[in-house]
């Protein structure tokens, strides 16, 4: 059983910054996708930023520039470094990975962005 297990999560002032982890129970290159998703309160979850097996990256338009996807083979771990932070990127920050036809979730982390 895949398991992701985020990490990172707290409380930031605007402009400042966080770096989520999301750590896979297995080699995450026998993932097709790692990716971070967020759900902010009355809102549906949204793609923040993936990575694929071969290293392709992309964003959501509301965090390009300011958000960074990343990992580390070594340690089956995907990041997300995100700087310039607002109050409109408070949400619940989740781990999503993909293989073939199935989706794994993480727990998920809150990120809260105010003064």
């Amino acid at each position: 059983q895949v398991q992701l297990v985020e990490s990172g999560g707290g409380l930031v002032q605007p402009g400042g910054s966080l770096r989520l982890s999301c750590a896979a129970s297995e080699n995450i290159f026998r993932f097709n996708t790692m990716g971070w998703y967020r759900q902010a309160p009355g809102k549906q979850r949204e793609l923040v930023a993936f990575i694929t097996s071969n290293g392709i990256t992309n964003y959501a338009d509301p965090v390009k520039g300011r958000f960074t996807i990343s990992r580390d083979i070594a340690k089956n771990t995907v990041y997300l470094q995100m700087n310039s932070l607002n109050p409109e990127d408070t949400a619940v920050y989740y781990c999503r990975a993909t293989k073939l036809a199935s989706e794994y979730w993480g727990q998920g982390t809150q990120v809260t962005v105010s003064s």
